[in-house]
């Protein structure tokens, strides 16, 4: 169907079937309830019998010549035509539009997007950066999938062990793509749920232990489905202060609010009644002890080989920066001998030798905001000094510290600075609003995420969807019985393919980037404090060290698109041809 915007008269020069259909439906879409048309010219009233005349569809020439009497005809409207010839007619606008889009999937196809690719938040020239910063997990390295399962095992058994939870907690075993990052925890309704950028649940993702929360509930307890901004995370994304919500950024709170849901569900399975704010606590510490005692760190070691991903690349792009005279650095949380024994494995045993700065134990995001640590310098055995810290040297391990005391120390400020991470809050949050550094956020998901948008199911169902949105805002202004009867089809039918579209990613949460069509709170976060982000470091050997990357201009929603232009409808909109 063309889009509203076409020039009557422009589909009156072009004789042929498909412009005169369009030019009956056209018009029809324009001619609402209680408006009235009437066209001044004879000649094209004439002109429209004619075209009219032409079609080969009987029932659409009827329709389209009822249509034109009572546009040609003063002081007639739409609300004369029969009910039945409105239901035909807004079902042969449907089926045009479906008909179009079946035809455009296979070229949207060709089209697909290369998951190897950097996208752009904010403009960004790589010529313009001196010094590579880098977090170490999921940025440099990359774990399997047994971590996670790990982490879960030994926080569950500290729960039973440690907090004398039930014994038959151990029956529960890590689930893979049960829960997605960037998930909000209500820690007093212990509610698990998806939330988008305007602190809207996203209904059907809400989550009481490994069960889906109806939606009346959902709404009834929350007196709609909007999140409050005094009870939502604070600013790193935790529950404190009086929010009630936490949100899980980091990678490694998978296992966390796998566990979570694990135990809230055997609770509810046998009617046991427990205080949520503990149990969120109980677990919250669990899963610390297995970082903070060196549980995790000591068994990755033990068998890297099944933990750490081999990372070629990572050394590849590495040596490249090292190769072009780029300084680098590492700042990290994680303890020395646990990213040296990485190191060695990922790159080798003169890993050091390509970084400028090693800070280890960290501690972001307070390494960014507390003036008050020093920097201590560390032996290779582990051994701590007690030396002033004059200059930050290449070789040497520094611990703990301060990003005021690193730029005094260093003079590395502003935008000649690029750091990598994967946490947008704990890792770059910080860095992009105080200090002026560029950012690169690490998200692993994204290549699996772009893998599932390129599949035929999903660019059909989206095209579709898109395209079915329109003619529900656009024919919604029939307000007759018969023709909203045919809107509300629609809707079921968009509803339905909004729940499809959802679980080609996940069958519980969705995308890790749009909650339907809005973006979710994490994706906004992530536009915000990222100028770029990519799945993996690899992406950069796509690229040379003088490339500039430009975010996509997506029209603004009061903005018309300047190329090549799409319909309402989801059409492309072509001229009739010459």
């Amino acid at each position: 169907m063309p889009p509203l915007a076409l020039p009557l008269l422009k589909l009156f020069r072009y004789n042929n079937k498909d412009n005169l259909q369009r030019l009956a439906t056209w018009c029809c879409a324009l001619h609402t309830d209680g408006g009235m048309w009437s066209l001044g010219s004879n000649r094209s009233s004439n002109k429209a019998n004619l075209m009219v005349a032409t079609f080969d569809s009987v029932p659409l020439a009827q329709t389209a010549r009822k249509v034109w009497g009572h546009l040609l005809a003063p002081n007639m409207c739409y609300s004369s035509i029969s009910s039945e010839e409105r239901t035909n007619w807004l079902w042969s606008i449907y089926n045009e539009n479906k008909t179009q889009i079946e035809a455009l999937v296979p070229g949207m196809l060709n089209s697909s997007v290369n998951p190897d690719t950097i996208f752009a938040n904010n403009e960004m020239s790589l010529h313009d950066i001196e010094i590579y910063g880098f977090d170490y997990d999921y940025t440099l390295a990359f774990y399997s999938s047994h971590l996670h399962t790990l982490i879960f095992n030994i926080a569950r058994d500290i729960l039973i062990e440690q907090h004398r939870y039930p014994e038959g907690l151990r029956e529960y075993e890590y689930i893979p793509n049960f829960v997605v990052r960037g998930l909000h925890y209500d820690v007093q309704k212990a509610l698990l749920m998806k939330i988008d950028a305007f602190h809207y649940i996203q209904l059907g993702t809400v989550y009481r232990g490994l069960h889906p929360v109806p939606d009346k509930e959902v709404i009834a307890m929350y007196e709609g489905s909007h999140v409050p901004l005094e009870i939502m995370s604070d600013f790193y994304g935790k529950s404190s202060h009086g929010h009630t919500m936490k949100q899980f950024m980091d990678i490694f709170s998978l296992p966390e609010m796998n566990l979570l849901c694990c135990v809230n569900d055997y609770f509810m399975k046998h009617n046991i009644d427990y205080e949520p704010v503990h149990l969120y606590k109980d677990v919250k510490e669990a899963i610390g002890d297995v970082h903070v005692k060196g549980i995790m760190y000591r068994a990755v070691e033990a068998d890297i080989d099944k933990y750490i991903c081999y990372g070629e690349q990572t050394h590849a792009v590495l040596r490249k920066l090292f190769e072009n005279g780029k300084k680098m650095f590492l700042v990290t949380n994680s303890p020395f001998d646990f990213v040296d024994r990485g190191m060695n494995y990922i790159v080798g045993k003169d890993w050091r030798d390509l970084f400028d700065v090693v800070i280890v134990q960290a501690d972001k995001p307070g390494f960014f905001n507390d003036r008050r640590r020093p920097f201590r310098r560390v032996t290779d055995k582990g051994v701590l000094l007690w030396d002033r810290i004059h200059r930050l040297e290449k070789g040497q391990i520094y611990k703990q510290g301060n990003l005021y005391e690193f730029l005094r120390l260093t003079g590395w400020r502003g935008s000649k600075v690029l750091y990598f991470g994967d946490h947008i809050y704990s890792d770059l949050a910080d860095l992009t609003l105080k200090h002026g550094w560029r950012t690169g956020a690490i998200i692993p998901e994204l290549r699996k995420e772009i893998k599932k948008m390129n599949t035929e199911k999903y660019v059909h169902n989206m095209t579709w969807l898109q395209a079915l949105t329109g003619l529900v805002e656009r024919m919604q202004v029939h307000r007759d019985p018969a023709s909203q009867a045919v809107v509300q089809e629609w809707i079921k039918e968009r509803e339905h393919l909004r729940s499809q579209t959802k679980d080609i990613f996940n069958a519980q949460f969705g995308s890790l980037f749009r909650t339907y069509h809005n973006p979710t709170y994490f994706s906004r976060r992530l536009s915000r404090f990222a100028d770029i982000y990519m799945p993996s470091l690899s992406c950069l050997l796509n690229y040379d060290l003088q490339h500039t990357f430009f975010p996509r201009r997506t029209p603004l929603q009061h903005e018309s698109p300047l190329w090549p232009e799409q319909g309402s409808a989801g059409v492309p909109c072509t001229p009739p041809p010459s």
